[in-house]
């Protein structure tokens, strides 16, 4: 079945207009095994009662055929380059903070810390290697919290109005970002 599958994904992508239709054939596959397999409580013929409830990993295995080739397997990932504890403290509280704001984990991103003598850690976060958010803070544990729960809301603001101009600006004389 593997191999068909291939030669289905080389042809839609040789062709362009038929991807959208390989993907809904494979869809279409894939729902028909599994009605097939599974129909009123019997398997592969055998009348089995099927009297449990749905499984949690039942559920994650529905969810996962639903999904396209084409979808970031590494989303909502929130990379930790702080190198102090108050760098630590604030990358808690500030993931703790967009989790509860980013629901969907539809964006990665990066902190960044770089500790100075003179004003304490300096702190930003990147989207795209784009700086969403940037600020100096002071050596005061205490204000870690704070700032994190103001950045969360701040990048939320900058990473929407970003991919809201990314997706309707076409500037045909740049070329999109390749990195």
């Amino acid at each position: 079945m593997r191999p068909l599958t291939i030669v289905a994904l080389s042809v839609a992508l040789a062709l362009p207009g038929t991807l959208v239709q390989a993907q809904g054939d494979i869809a279409k596959g894939n729902a028909a095994k599994s009605a097939g397999a599974k129909q009123n409580g019997v398997r592969n013929g055998s009348a089995v009662k099927n009297s449990l409830p749905e499984t949690a990993m039942d559920k994650l295995a529905a969810e996962q055929e639903k999904k396209t080739i084409f979808e970031d397997p590494l989303q909502g990932v929130i990379v930790n380059r702080t190198v102090t504890v108050l760098g630590n403290d604030f990358y808690q509280y500030f993931s703790t903070y967009w989790n509860e704001l980013n629901e969907n984990n539809r964006y990665s991103i990066a902190i960044y810390e770089r500790p100075t003598a003179r004003w304490g850690s300096e702190i930003w976060i990147q989207f795209r290697q784009d700086r969403v958010f940037h600020t100096f803070l002071s050596p005061a544990r205490q204000a870690a919290k704070g700032v994190a729960e103001a950045a969360a809301a701040i990048v939320e603001q900058n990473i929407t109005r970003t991919e809201i101009h990314r997706m309707t600006f076409q500037d045909h004389d740049l070329a999109p970002e390749e990195l």
